[in-house]
Parts: C-alpha cells; sequence; structure tokens
C-alpha cells in the first residue's frame, strides 16, 4: 500500500484538474445513457441504492468497497458505564466483526472515518484524556482495526490543542484536518488530505470539519491560535494539490448536510462542499448523529448514527481505466453482529475499561455498589427528582428540582455571580439516598464543560429566559399534561437561579417570561447582572443569539463536574432542596376530570405512548380509549407498537 500526502512546496496544475474532470464527466453522461438503456434487460443502473450482493463483472472491472464511520464517542467496548451495561447494537467492537467480514469477501476495502471518537465515555473523558500521553484506547482500537485515514470531529478539541495532538500522534493512520491551522499555517493535525492506493485503485480522502468548533470550545488552549477556513474553500484547495493523481476523490466531513449556524453562507453545511466542488466523488458526513443515504447535487453522500450503532458501506465498480461505472451505498446497523473479543482484549481497551467500570462503582447490574476501586464522593439524606405523573414527560422539566438546584448553587458559589443556568442534560438524572459515587455525579453532568462569568442587562437575560423556555409546546384548552418542542433539544432547555420568575405556556414562544423580579424586585432591562453560564452555552447562545456582547471577566480552572464532586466531598450529607424559584403558568390540566386519570394509566402502563412532542387532549378521549382498549385485547404494548 503506497500513500502519497501532501509535502511543502507541492504544485497541482489546473490544466490537469480540468482535463481530468472533462474526460470523467463525459463518461459519466456516456454510462447513465447505457446504464438506462440496459434496465430493461439486466436491471442495471447508475445510482445509490442497498449493496445486493457481488454482480456479475469483466475481469476488467475492479470492485471497491469503501466503509466509512464517525462518532464513536469512546465507545470501544459497547457499553454504558454510567449504568453498568453492555450495549447489544454499537460499540467499535462490533464495527470491528462486520468490517474482518467485508474483507474476507472483497479484496479492496478502505475503511475511513469522519471523527468525534476520543470523547464521549467516562473511560475516555475522566481517565485516558487526563493523560493523554499514554497509550489512549481508542486509537489502540483504531490501529488494531485497521484505518486507513480519520478526520478531527470538534469533540477532538474538547481538551485543547495540545493534547488532542497527543493523543492524535498515536494514530497508524493519517488524521486530516484541510480547514484547520495552526498559528504557523500549517495542517493542525499534520495533514489535510492523503491519496491511499490498493488494488491499482487511488482513493483521494479530503477531511475536513466543522468550521464552528470556536462557537463551542473558543476558550481551550489553542483554539484562538488556530484558524477555522469555510470547508469547501479547503477542499477546493486540495482538489487543485491532489490534481489528476487519484481515481476517486472522497470528502470525510465531520459536519451535517445542513448549516448549523451560517444559515445565509451555509459554509459549516455539507451541502456547500459538492456545490462548490462537481470534482466530488463521494461524500461523508457526520456530527448530527443521523442516518443518512442519499445524494446531494448527484453526489452519493453518507452518514451514520453514533457509538458505533452504524457503518456506511460504500461499494464501487470500476472498469479497466479506473473510471467509475458504478456506486452503490448501504447503511448497515450493528445490532445483528456480535463484539470482537480482539479489540475487547488490546491490552490499553480491557485495562482502562476495567478501570473506568470500577472508578464509577457501578456493577453489571447497573447498581451503584461501590465496588473495589470506586471513587466515593460523598452521600446525600435523600432521593433528589421527584417521581415522574407520567412516564416519559419528565418531572424535572415541569416544576423546579433538587437536582438543578444543587448544580445551580454549586456554580453560583464557584462563579460570584448574581444569576446561573443549567438545563437537565438526562430526563431520569437522579442523586439517590445514601453513598455517592462519581458514576451519580457523571449522571447529573455528563459534560466536561467549564463554567465562564460575564455582565448582562436585564433585557439581555429575559431574551435568553425566552429562549430557554421556547422548548415547550404551547398549551391548548383541553390538554391534559405539558409537552415539548421535538425539533429543540432538551440540553437546550436552561432553568435559572438568581432570579424569580414564571413560564406562561398559554402565550407563544417569545412571550411567556412573566414575573421576572431579582432580590424581590421587577428585574429592569437596563440593569446589569452577572450571569455564569457553562462554556458551550455562552458560545453556542450567548453570543451567537447576541444575549451579551461581553466578554467574560472570570473563567473557572476546573470543570462543573469537578466542582460537583469537591461540594459533596466537603459538605456530605447533601440534603436535598428546593426553592422553588419558579413556575410553569398558564395551564389547566385537568386534574380533577376523571378520564385524565384514566388516559395516563394507559400510559403508565404503556398501551398508549407517551405524550412527549404533542399534548393529549380531552377532545380525544374516546380515540384514545378505543386505542388503548385495542392494544390491551391485542396484547400489545408501546414499544412493539412503535417497533412495527
Amino acid at each position: 500500500m503506497d500513500i502519497h500526502r501532501k509535502g511543502s512546496g507541492m504544485d497541482r496544475l489546473k490544466k490537469a484538474v480540468s482535463l481530468k474532470l472533462k474526460y470523467r464527466k463525459l463518461f459519466f453522461v456516456t454510462a447513465l445513457v447505457l446504464a438506462m438503456f440496459m434496465t430493461s434487460s439486466c436491471g442495471a443502473y447508475y445510482g445509490v441504492e442497498n449493496y445486493s450482493g457481488e454482480e456479475e463483472r469483466s475481469g476488467e472491472e475492479k470492485h471497491v468497497v469503501i466503509l466509512g464511520t464517525s462518532d464513536m464517542h469512546g465507545n470501544v467496548w459497547g457499553y454504558s458505564y454510567e449504568d453498568g451495561t453492555e450495549s447489544d447494537n454499537n460499540g467499535m467492537s462490533r464495527l470491528y466483526t462486520y468490517i474482518e467480514k467485508v474483507r474476507e469477501e472483497n479484496p479492496i476495502v478502505y475503511l475511513v472515518d469522519a471523527g468525534d471518537n476520543i470523547q464521549g465515555t467516562i473511560m475516555t473523558d475522566d481517565i485516558a484524556n487526563e493523560r493523554p500521553k499514554d497509550p489512549h484506547p481508542v486509537m489502540a482500537a483504531m490501529n488494531f482495526m485497521g484505518y486507513d485515514s480519520m478526520t478531527l470531529g470538534n469533540h477532538e478539541f474538547n481538551w485543547g490543542i495540545d493534547t488532542m495532538k497527543k493523543i492524535i500522534s498515536q494514530a497508524e493512520f493519517p488524521v486530516l484536518a484541510a480547514n484547520v491551522l495552526d498559528k504557523e499555517g500549517n495542517y493542525v493535525s499534520g495533514e489535510g488530505w492523503t491519496i491511499i492506493e490498493k488494488g491499482g485503485v487511488k482513493l483521494a480522502i479530503i477531511g475536513v470539519c466543522t468550521p464552528d468548533i470556536p462557537i463551542w470550545d473558543g476558550l481551550k488552549e489553542g483554539i484562538e491560535d488556530t484558524t477555522f477556513e469555510d470547508p469547501d474553500v479547503a477542499v477546493k484547495k486540495a482538489i487543485e494539490e491532489i490534481g489528476d493523481k487519484a481515481d476517486i476523490i472522497m470528502v470525510s466531513a465531520h459536519m451535517g448536510m445542513n448549516a448549523e449556524f451560517d444559515f445565509e453562507g451555509g459554509s459549516d453545511s455539507g451541502k456547500k462542499i459538492v456545490e462548490e466542488n462537481p470534482e466530488v466523488d463521494l461524500l461523508q458526513l457526520a456530527h448530527d448523529h443521523v442516518t443518512i443515504n442519499d445524494k446531494i447535487n448527484d453526489v452519493p453522500t453518507v452518514a451514520v448514527r453514533n457509538s458505533g450503532r452504524e457503518i456506511a458501506r460504500i461499494d464501487l465498480t470500476l472498469d479497466k481505466n479506473n473510471e467509475i461505472t458504478d456506486i452503490k451505498t448501504e447503511i448497515v446497523d450493528m445490532a445483528d453482529q456480535e463484539p470482537s473479543e480482539e479489540i475487547r482484549s488490546i491490552d490499553v481497551v480491557k485495562a482502562v475499561h476495567e478501570e473506568a467500570i470500577n472508578y464509577i462503582g457501578i456493577n453489571s447490574d447497573g447498581e451503584v455498589v461501590g465496588i473495589e476501586g470506586a471513587k466515593k464522593i460523598g452521600t446525600t439524606t435523600a432521593k433528589f427528582q421527584p417521581e415522574d405523573e407520567i412516564k416519559g414527560i419528565p418531572e424535572g422539566r415541569l416544576q423546579d428540582t433538587a437536582v438543578l438546584d444543587l448544580i445551580m448553587k454549586i456554580q453560583l458559589l464557584n462563579s460570584g455571580a448574581d444569576v446561573t443556568s443549567c438545563a437537565l442534560f438526562k430526563n431520569d438524572s437522579d442523586l439517590p439516598e445514601g453513598t455517592i459515587y462519581y458514576g451519580n455525579i457523571f449522571d447529573i453532568y455528563k459534560y466536561d464543560n467549564i463554567l465562564v462569568r460575564f455582565d448582562i442587562t436585564g433585557k439581555g437575560l429575559k431574551d435568553y429566559m425566552e429562549w430557554s423556555a421556547s422548548g415547550y409546546n404551547q398549551w391548548q384548552s383541553g390538554d391534559i399534561n405539558i409537552s415539548f418542542d421535538p425539533e429543540r433539544p432538551e440540553y437546550l432547555m436552561d432553568m435559572f437561579a438568581g432570579v424569580e420568575y414564571e413560564i406562561n405556556l398559554s402565550k407563544p414562544v417569545g412571550e411567556r417570561i412573566e414575573n421576572l423580579t431579582f432580590k424581590g424586585k421587577p428585574l429592569e432591562d437596563d440593569q446589569v447582572l452577572k450571569l455564569a453560564v457553562n462554556n458551550y452555552r455562552f458560545t453556542s447562545a450567548i453570543l451567537k443569539e447576541k444575549f451579551s456582547e461581553s466578554n467574560p471577566d472570570w473563567t473557572s480552572s476546573e470543570s462543573i463536574r469537578d466542582m460537583i464532586v469537591s461540594y459533596f466531598e466537603e459538605n456530605s450529607p447533601i440534603e436535598p432542596s428546593v426553592d422553588n424559584n419558579w413556575k410553569i403558568t398558564g395551564v389547566d390540566l385537568q386534574k380533577d376530570d376523571t378520564r385524565r386519570a384514566e388516559i395516563i394509566g394507559y400510559i403508565n402502563e404503556r398501551l398508549l405512548p407517551a405524550p412527549y412532542d404533542k399534548s393529549y387532549n380531552l377532545a380525544d378521549y374516546d380515540m384514545l380509549v378505543a386505542e388503548a382498549l385495542k392494544n390491551l385485547e391485542e396484547g400489545i404494548t408501546v414499544e412493539e407498537v412503535v417497533s412495527h
């Protein structure tokens, strides 16, 4: 296998590129016409479809398979450390089982990754990434799996540039980021693109990542000195450098199909890449954790779900001149794959996996038991989270709870701010009564955020609160529950401490925050307060939505999760307390109506789905009862209805 990489002073002739493209486009048109003609007699055609097996080919044709992964988020084993259970449908170990099957059946197989791999589990975030010079389990697994390339994802930057470089330096394959340059103008990962030859076929892989990284991690070490170019521009430069040295041009992009922040220019969208670069043959997307098996501007485009749940398979047929004559794509679910014991037996993978289990103190039954080596944090006097009245509708988003009040109390103590905010990242996050281990702290605060403090006006704060309250659906007369906007991620629904307020859900978005007071007095629009939020919220909401134009005057040196740990260590036993500084108003949930209780009973017995994204209304009582009784008679539960 020959690997051709970019070197200093390497000139590529645009004329050669144009000539190559001219013949490539001519060939595609001819192939398409012929394929359409042949459809009626042999069923062959050019397009994106599921791969249905080996086709009859002439001896001069080549069959190439490209396998694409992304967003594995540290899930090497296929394991949930938070609740101590093995998964049954994800993990790098399952990916490797499938990869090896494909390699056994095909002589030319490329393995390409689109980033977000070194972050996401307790094994990576709290153990491996804290000692980046040591062998890293994710890098060790990827080396063993035989990756041909990896593109940097945004989460590779979570610990700053230096830590990221130490970890990716362990890779035995090119790590790509063509649009990310250091202050000297060099690729921050070392390479922007690579050409890999197998079986006489040269595949060029151009790696680019979302340019929005400074929005989330702009305060992390080295980010300020790093330049994030528009990906479509970086791809164009790479294509000019590659010239006619590759048979296939693939872009491996850590970003979604559509713009995330740059709605006008689309610089952070996969669409823009192929719109501006018609030379691209294949596009791999990532970041959004969604399945994509589609075309953008006739370019086959794939993306997979996170944590090693899926793999993208691209099958190409090339003629004797290595021109593409056929492309088929498929997204393969890992639910049917057995985990590879070879991956799990890698020394560093096995060792750090066991260390993570011991560290959080959760056994194989998901019970926090304080097994040997577990980190004991402190104790509580009672359970923190109220029971959900309606299964699937979290009370932690309907009323003030001790979980969020504790987190925000700690944020105020550490920052000295007037006001702070936090979201319930996980619907069932709770602290049990008794001994608290690290796994419990991770359960209520899973992200490795730091805290920042800055000035904000009363108007800016209220605008921010309205933005947060937009995650609720508007209540309608007869609704028996509060529901949520399915397009609004739960982690964007912040609650606030330091002020008193009401959320009137009879009002439309933007008009819901009422009776907002600070220290017992109405908050004035021009009144200036100190607000403390996590770094992600500061960049992705405060700056983006222009709720404040002030720079932080204080940034924490430790993560918010570490602050919570320290608070428990210094103040245990902790008693759950709620100050009830906010409440939802403008709703009448018909709590005295017996029909409501009947419907809720059906929901909790799993005979009706939880009305999370749309409230149940008493006007539909007869229909809901009929549906529930039908499911009861047929022995069908909600999960089975959904799976059908």
